[in-house]
């Protein structure tokens, strides 16, 4: 260790303006919840190398394994060469390439939508749509169970907020019946696919209340992109409802393989984020090789569909087997998972703790969430099948769950 960390370290604990925050975490230290990052030392694949440990990796969003996938390292290098590594400026200045705007052509036609706008995250994608597009005479509709990043848009935004119970449609109506003759504009708001419990949100139910009540419908697709629909097109496509849902969100981080998010729909929508969405306006754009890396990856989308069949037979066969070992993988106490996303429900945060890092000791890699991510009593392990394990890697993998969790006294 140096000598500037050193006196850096030494210099920092001494201080009282945040010693608030040592308390909290020493907090967390004692019921068994305190986690240190896992360092990937190699490229995201089905087996990789975390602080020097090869694992079977189920603990990644790479769904279709385009993270390392040659056409988009190919596509990344080549827009080096011809653009370079950075775009120099928001895209309100000087920083709106070429290749950004065939991203947005790209994935509107991809959609089935008139326009597209990129944002640098999913999270921005959404906070920056939800509190640009509504004021504090506007109403909120979001499912209890919602994305943080709704959660902050919606806040953000200082409309009145309603909270309707998960999945709950009929919940839904009845607050919209409560708010019908209120003024203000009322937006409904639903994950695609739930990212911790890996269910399906009613899309479809949804989409009819809010032309019934006059409402916008949204849609935060980020785990149901390249996972449901035509082509990995979400659960917009996956219920048929491209024409009656007003925005949908997108994220290029997860089955994508590269990074950010974007929303879909009217131009006149685009165009309004383009002039109000503060991450879009106070954010430098992509660099050209994550553009071009997106593009190549809807390529691949159109494609080749066998890599989303491959998504779901493994996610079939390790769900099957976690249920007949005994493993509680939702619809006991928590939703039901309808998709790769899958949780292993243990309900105590220091037990999952201790089950995810017993298990990586013997080479498989899940991550442990306790609350605040999920209510107390309902941590989980939650694992993500992808579409390049293979046979072998899923029943290791579900040899060392079992084993560990027999020995933990986790299984009977």
């Amino acid at each position: 260790m140096s000598i500037a960390t050193t006196l850096l370290g030494e210099t920092s604990s001494k201080r009282p303006q945040l010693a608030h925050l040592s308390a909290q975490l020493e907090a967390l230290r004692i019921q068994g919840t305190y986690f240190k990052l896992r360092v990937l030392d190699d490229a995201q694949a089905p087996v990789c190398h975390y602080d020097g440990r090869e694992v079977i990796n189920l603990a990644s969003n790479n769904y279709l394994g385009l993270c390392d996938h040659p056409k988009l390292r190919e596509a990344a290098t080549a827009a080096i060469e011809k653009y370079g590594v950075g775009s120099g400026a928001v895209r309100t200045i000087a920083g709106t390439m070429r290749i950004h705007m065939e991203l947005e052509e790209k994935i509107a036609h991809f959609k089935g939508v008139e326009a597209c706008v990129v944002f640098q995250s999913g999270f921005t994608a959404n906070a920056g749509t939800v509190s640009s597009i509504l004021g504090k005479e506007d109403f909120i509709l979001s499912d209890e169970l919602n994305h943080a990043s709704i959660i902050d848009g919606a806040r953000l935004s200082r409309a009145k907020i309603k909270v309707f119970r998960h999945k709950d449609v009929e919940h839904a109506e009845e607050l919209l019946k409560e708010i019908q003759n209120e003024p203000g504009h009322k937006l409904v708001i639903t994950d695609g696919v739930f990212s911790m419990d890996g269910d399906i949100g009613p899309v479809g139910s949804l989409a009819y209340l809010c032309e019934k009540y006059g409402a916008i419908m949204m849609v935060d697709d980020a785990h149901a992109s390249g996972v449901l629909g035509r082509n990995g097109r979400g659960s917009v496509d996956h219920f048929g409802c491209t024409q009656r849902v007003d925005v949908q969100v997108g994220t290029l981080s997860k089955a994508i393989g590269a990074l950010g998010g974007y929303v879909c729909g009217s131009r006149d929508l685009i165009d309004y984020l383009y002039h109000r969405a503060r991450p879009f306006l106070f954010s430098t754009s992509h660099p050209p090789s994550v553009a071009a890396s997106c593009i190549a990856a809807f390529d691949i989308l159109e494609n080749e569909p066998d890599r989303i069949e491959r998504l779901w037979s493994n996610t079939r066969y390790f769900q099957e087997q976690l249920t007949h070992a005994g493993f509680d993988i939702g619809g006991r106490t928590t939703p039901k998972s309808e998709t790769p996303i899958t949780p292993i429900i243990i309900g105590d945060g220091r037990k999952t703790m201790e089950f995810s890092r017993a298990i990586f000791e013997q080479g498989v890699m899940a991550t442990g969430i306790a609350f605040p991510t999920v209510p107390e009593g309902k941590a989980r392990v939650r694992c993500i099948m992808t579409s390049e394990h293979t046979q072998s890697q899923i029943d290791k993998a579900l040899e060392v769950l079992t084993g560990t969790a027999k020995r933990m006294e986790l299984l009977s």
